[in-house]
């Protein structure tokens, strides 16, 4: 889990700093958008907020979502980047969220589609109490099947986009990773039952000189179990350290 994750780092004598998405610190989102695939803005919000009150150069590590929000936001900010940024690190990344989202809508996919759905549904429901209204409204929510269904009745009027296509186009991080110039890692696993082949860009890795791409062979999501430098440790937390090693100094994560 999370503690997991900082205490590998914490061993190694690095800060970290877990920030929680909106809606998930357990306690309720004062606004009526929700956190999503793309909210990199959010993820902006708080590291600047970190870089500006430590004062050190931080490496941003995400995790399947948080992945593609990290990888999102190091393209959107390009050339730009504040001096803080030395790198990040992104582990079971769907970098193309409609390619993904097909995935997760096939059969084979169904038990971990339901979980989602329900999980979702909780939160929909507690914003709702919040918030009443049409766009909160989940009468019928049984219906939904896929991502594509959530999204298009959910996600997309929430935040400003025209539907689930236009939502997935603007956020896929896979359409911004051209534009990184920091130094990112990418470990995804072949055997994740989650990713499309898009969410291997193979392609860009081979010709960027920031983007580097790691495909394992097993790992499934977010599950690279052993391979560790201590014991209980996975082997996404040893390639993060050692990115960050090789990338970084004095850092905050």
């Amino acid at each position: 889990g999370r503690s997991v994750r900082v205490r590998a780092f914490n061993r190694r004598g690095w800060d970290a700093v877990a920030w929680n998405c909106r809606g998930c610190s357990g306690e309720p989102n004062r606004l009526v958008r929700f956190y999503h695939s793309g909210s990199s803005d959010d993820l902006l919000a708080v590291a600047t907020h970190v870089a500006g009150i430590t004062g050190h150069p931080l490496l941003l590590v995400g995790f399947s979502l948080g992945g593609n929000m990290t990888l999102k936001l190091m393209g959107e900010l390009g050339e730009g980047a504040p001096p803080w940024l030395t790198g990040g690190v992104a582990v079971s990344v769907p970098c193309d969220l409609r390619a993904s989202g097909e995935v997760m809508a096939q059969a084979a996919n169904r038990i971990y589609m339901q979980r989602f759905l329900g999980d979702l549904r909780e939160k929909i429901r507690t914003k709702q109490a919040r918030f009443p209204g049409p766009l909160l409204d989940d009468t019928g929510y049984e219906e939904l099947r896929s991502f594509r269904d959530f999204d298009n009745r959910y996600t997309a009027p929430l935040h400003g986009f025209r539907d689930a296509e236009d939502y997935w186009a603007r956020c896929s991080s896979r359409f911004f990773h051209d534009r990184i110039r920091r130094p990112a890692l990418l470990l995804n696993s072949e055997d994740d039952p989650f990713l499309a082949p898009e969410c291997f860009p193979r392609e860009v890795a081979a010709h960027h000189p920031w983007f580097h791409l790691e495909v394992t062979v097993h790992g499934g999501h977010v599950g690279f179990v052993g391979g560790g430098l201590e014991p209980g440790e996975y082997y996404s937390e040893r390639r993060a350290i050692e990115f960050a090693r090789d990338f970084c100094t004095d850092p905050i994560a």
